[in-house]
Parts: C-alpha cells; structure tokens; sequence
C-alpha cells in the first residue's frame, strides 16, 4: 500500500446525505414558502380536511390577522419553515386535490355561460339543442327567459334576464 492510496478514496462516504447547493436549497425554501401561500388561500372548511398539524394551523390563521404586506410576506417565511417539519408531499397533493375540483366548477360555471350566450345570440336552433341535452328543461320558461334577454340586449339594457337565465340554467345542471 503506497502513501498516495488515500488521495484514490473518494472524499463522499456512502453513509453521508446528498449535498445540496445553496442554491437548491434556496429553492426548495422558494417552494415550501409557495405551498405555505397556497395554504393561506383556503377557507377554514378545507384547512380543517387537512392534516396539518396544530403549529402550522395556527401560523396559518394568524396570517390572516396581519394586515401589513410586508408583515405578510415575513410570516409566509415562517409558515415555509414551518412545512419543513411536516409531510409537505402530503400537504401538496391535498392542496392539488382542493385546486383541481375549483378548477372543474370553473369549467362547468364557463360552460353554463356559454350556453346562455348561445341561447340568446342563436334563438331556437340552441334551445333545440339544450333542450335534447337537458329534456328536464322547462321549454316555455327557457323561451321566456330568453326573450326578455334578448329585449334587454337590444334596448341595451343591464342585463338582469341574462343573469336569471343563468341562474335557472345553474338549477338545471344541479350547481
């Protein structure tokens, strides 16, 4: 064995943790900060389905008594070192599971929007149409609501008839 055999031996054991820049580590504070964003947007109903522990619980609802941005940010920081300690795999896939059943009831609200649109502009070529997706329909109550907003569009009124035909279209699809 010569003396330059411990130049050969690679200076990383096996046993040691991976090593992470200073940058990566910025990174991944960057995104438990986000994650700890996120959960500052939720109501109180959905913070309670999640599991999170009652130090981070806590953080969370007391960022909604500050009122200064700047303190808003701090506590952000905090609610991030907070989730270091916790599942944050866990907290993100709740978090998605939340986002994307708001992201469903928009597309199901842009839908309903555009089928009042269609019944108005296009008349009865669309209620035809609505009527074969949605036998439950009221007909002559969807004609009626349809006439009146389409008086209000041409009188250029606002449009409270486009609204109740919007709210009677949302009865129908359950929402």
């Amino acid at each position: 064995m010569s003396e330059f055999d411990d130049f050969n031996k690679s200076p990383i054991d096996d046993t040691e943790e991976e090593w992470l820049s200073k940058t990566d580590v910025k990174r991944q504070m960057h995104a438990l900060q986000e994650l700890g964003a996120r959960l500052t947007k939720l109501n109180k109903e959905q913070l309670e389905k999640l599991d999170l522990s009652d130090r981070l619980r806590s953080a969370v609802d007391e960022f909604h008594r500050i009122k200064s941005n700047g303190a808003q940010k701090r506590h952000i920081q905090f609610i991030g070192k907070i989730i270091r300690t916790e599942d944050a795999e866990q907290i993100e896939h709740s978090l998605g599971l939340f986002e994307a059943g708001h992201q469903a009831h928009t597309q199901i609200f842009h839908k309903l929007e555009r089928w009042r649109d269609r019944l108005i502009t296009d008349g009865n070529s669309a209620l035809q149409e609505y009527i074969d997706e949605h036998p439950e329909a009221d007909v002559q109550h969807l004609r009626q609501l349809i006439r009146n907003a389409q008086k209000e569009a041409k009188l250029e009124k606002p449009p409270a008839s486009a609204r109740k035909l919007f709210k009677y279209l949302r009865e129908i699809a359950n929402i």
